[in-house]
């Protein structure tokens, strides 16, 4: 903007130069500039042009689209950045504290203390090796189950729209229903998993109380809600398919086992990803189902990152502690979406 005024006051001081030579009269003298006269008139025209230029670049300012879409995104970034990223960063100080849950934190002295404390905590790498297994046993095993029902779909099985409803509707669940709904699944004495195992000879087992049983309950019982989810994601990357692709295999003399493996399933790639994102996130907040089963003391097996959190927090009243935990899983939640938000926005997604 200053060199288009510079440039514009140059400009103006020639004309005027020029205008005073012809008419072979001068203004009044008021300053000098460089060994340059610069005269009344020209001075005024100065702050008229200066006055215009500075008009023209406020006008081009507020018709920016970030400007006139204000209205839209700033009251939910203003809201967004206070109750959530504030708070994550509030939370982060207090696990530099030793903040107990009575009164006020102290910040006058703020150190790790507490991540140390998790490395050399053994209930915490339990935990920590639980929460693992969970979300690798459960994302894997979904993605598997749900392409194998969207390839039975595709297919245009017989009653195929009502198995589609069918599948995805213990998405529609809460864990809270879930978690009651296998509670009774897993009774030991009365529960139908324990009767049709004994049909064939086997059992009754302890699904929920067996430390070496709990956490494969856990993960069947989370398979079988979200199995649906990314059934309906494959089905639908499925439908985006040209049936020239599987015409053209089968003319290449491909059997079906094959077409899929070699031509179809590779172009599933990024379904499978975002698939993959949402149940890790899923999986991450599993602690709804573990609470309507066992409150804040899970059985050994199942014990993971967030409802050791809980019980550090509501139970043994190591608010400081419990906070650093939290800040494991945030770190965790963005190790997984981190990079597809960035692969998105390479691809121009986002």
């Amino acid at each position: 903007m200053r060199d288009e005024l510079a440039k514009t006051v140059e400009r103006l001081r020639d004309r005027l130069r020029e205008v005073r030579e012809s008419r072979g009269t001068g203004d009044r003298v008021t300053e000098t500039d460089g060994g340059q006269e610069v005269g009344a008139d020209e001075e005024r025209a100065v702050g008229t042009d200066r006055r215009v230029v500075e008009r023209s670049a406020f006008r081009r300012l507020l018709d920016h689209d970030a400007v006139q879409s204000a209205p839209f995104w700033l009251p939910p970034f203003l809201l967004m950045g206070f109750f959530v990223y504030a708070a994550i960063g509030w939370n982060f100080a207090i696990s530099l504290t030793d903040y107990q849950g009575f009164g006020e934190p102290d910040y006058s002295v703020l150190d790790l203390d507490n991540y140390g404390a998790m490395l050399s905590d053994p209930a915490m790498w339990a935990a920590t090796r639980n929460t693992f297994a969970l979300l690798v046993g459960f994302t894997l095993v979904c993605l598997v189950v749900g392409l194998v029902l969207a390839i039975l779909l595709d297919r245009e099985v017989r009653f195929g729209r009502t198995l589609r409803t069918i599948y995805l509707l213990p998405m529609s669940l809460s864990f809270i229903v879930t978690a009651q709904f296998w509670m009774w699944m897993y009774n030991f004495n009365f529960g139908i998993v324990n009767q049709l195992l004994g049909v064939v000879g086997l059992g009754p087992y302890s699904w929920l109380g067996n430390p070496d049983l709990v956490l494969g309950s856990v993960v069947f019982a989370l398979i079988w809600q979200f199995s649906g989810y990314t059934m309906v994601v494959y089905l639908a990357a499925l439908r985006a398919i040209p049936d020239d692709q599987y015409e053209a295999a089968r003319v290449d003399g491909a059997s079906t086992l094959r077409m899929y493996w070699r031509v179809i399933v590779p172009q599933l790639k990024p379904a499978m990803v975002s698939a993959s994102v949402v149940l890790v996130l899923f999986a991450l907040k599993a602690f709804d189902f573990l609470y309507a089963i066992w409150g804040y003391r899970p059985r050994r097996g199942a014990d993971i990152l967030a409802t050791k959190m809980v019980r550090e927090a509501f139970n043994k009243q190591e608010w400081a502690y419990a906070s650093a935990i939290a800040i494991l899983l945030f770190a965790l939640s963005l190790a997984v979406i981190a990079p597809y938000l960035y692969q998105q926005h390479r691809q121009g997604n986002l």
